[in-house]
């Protein structure tokens, strides 16, 4: 089958297209004809050798994160899906499967049922946005009705779902955009728009509840300062912290190595009264099936920005790192 690979890390010609053996199910897969693949900014930093430390890939490696698709095959012990099943599903940091290739196996454990009102790219470009969403607001920063959430990049793939969620949630929501995105996530839901060309965003809001980490440099020490009592921080881009190692059962050295990159940001986060940590998200069906149910409802819709057809999968990666998209980037490949 076709498929995306990256041979070596750090050079771009190590991303190319290969013939690749069709995957085989084991007894708790399904096996999925690939209709879809929505990316996300890891895709592009995989390639780099960025996660080299942390996701233990066997290369060649097939890319891609996120999926929609068709069941052709299930494993012996699987039970909630069948072939014929329309699927979504996240399968990062699985192993030896990727969404960028004609077919993927998928554990049964990360796949949901497609909501029936979304055509197969808008459902490819949800299950890892809306898995990070919901581990990291509901899950981990536990918001509630009534509080506010800070959610930089609005108009990012990222950020388009999470401020739909903390809405759902119940919650006030700032964020962050350039003037042409206002009208876009005000029409999320977006109640505070700071418009980061004209403004700083630290000195417009204020007495916030959690932030959600999502752009690279100071902002999140920037965030610090827009903070109220028993906040929270949770940060998708790093640093990495000592509770993140731990639980990948990294060893005693590496452990350590987190610990001291992120000892200078927790330790600000506590003299503000709040808490900082670390999200790496995981694939979790179950979660993505309750997503999926107010996808259905129309709580929440899908933003794309671009699709791209499979054989310039390699130029939807080079678009989507540009950072200018709004929304999701998808590869549709049926």
């Amino acid at each position: 089958m076709k498929a995306l690979v990256v041979k070596r890390y750090g050079r771009p010609d190590q991303v190319a297209f290969a013939d690749t053996p069709r995957p085989v199910p084991k007894p708790d897969d399904i096996l999925v004809e690939v209709h879809a693949a929505g990316l996300n900014p890891i895709d592009t930093a995989i390639p780099k050798g960025t996660f080299k430390p942390i996701l233990k890939l066997d290369l060649p490696a097939t890319l891609g994160s996120d999926l929609a698709g068709i069941v052709v095959e299930v494993g012996s012990r699987v039970t909630r899906f069948k072939p014929g099943d329309a699927v979504f599903a996240s399968i990062f940091d699985l192993g030896d499967t990727g969404a960028l290739a004609e077919f993927a196996r998928v554990p049964e454990s990360a796949a949901a049922l497609k909501p029936a009102n979304l055509d197969f790219v808008q459902a490819a470009s949800i299950p890892m946005v809306g898995l990070t969403s919901w581990q990291a607001l509901k899950e981990r920063a536990q918001l509630k009705p009534g509080q506010k959430a800070f959610i930089p990049a609005g108009s990012g793939g990222i950020g388009t779902f999470a401020i739909q969620l903390a809405k759902y949630l119940g919650a006030e929501v700032g964020t962050t955009t350039s003037t042409g995105n206002l009208d876009l996530v005000r029409s999320l839901g977006a109640d505070e728009v700071v418009d980061y060309k004209k403004q700083q965003f630290e000195a417009v809001l204020k007495d916030y509840d959690a932030v959600l980490g999502t752009v690279r440099g100071d902002a999140i020490e920037k965030s610090l300062r827009i903070l109220g009592p028993g906040s929270t921080i949770v940060s998708l881009i790093g640093p990495p912290d000592a509770a993140f190692a731990r639980a990948r059962g990294m060893n005693v050295v590496m452990t350590f190595l987190f610990g001291m990159l992120s000892r200078k940001i927790i330790g600000a986060a506590k003299a503000r009264g709040a808490s900082y940590s670390f999200l790496f998200v995981r694939p979790d069906g179950g979660q993505l099936a309750e997503i999926g149910k107010l996808l259905e409802a129309k709580r929440i819709r899908p933003v794309i920005d671009k699709v791209f057809p499979f054989d310039q999968a390699k130029e939807a990666l080079a678009y989507l790192e540009q950072g200018r998209a709004k929304g999701k980037v998808v590869v549709q490949m049926r």
